[in-house]
């Protein structure tokens, strides 16, 4: 309970901010409007503002260079 609630109030830096700004003003306008699709956008937005997650998670828009095997440069000689 301690390491969620440690999570939860501190480390807010700016995208996290802005995230859960983002959220909260797309949740008011859906509301408003009565646009359900509007809505399940915010609660997207509101959960990476308050996890501090983002789409990717940990390295999930890494792409590792390719590899030249021995034999492909050996090749080219």
């Amino acid at each position: 309970m301690n390491q969620l609630k440690q999570k939860l109030f501190t480390n807010w830096h700016f995208s996290r901010i802005f995230r859960s700004g983002i959220g909260i003003m797309l949740l008011v306008a859906g509301i408003q409007s009565h646009d359900w699709m509007m809505g399940v956008v915010s609660l997207f937005f509101l959960y990476q503002g308050v996890t501090d997650t983002g789409c990717c998670g940990s390295q999930g828009c890494y792409t590792p260079r390719p590899r030249k095997s021995i034999r492909s440069i050996e090749n080219q000689k």
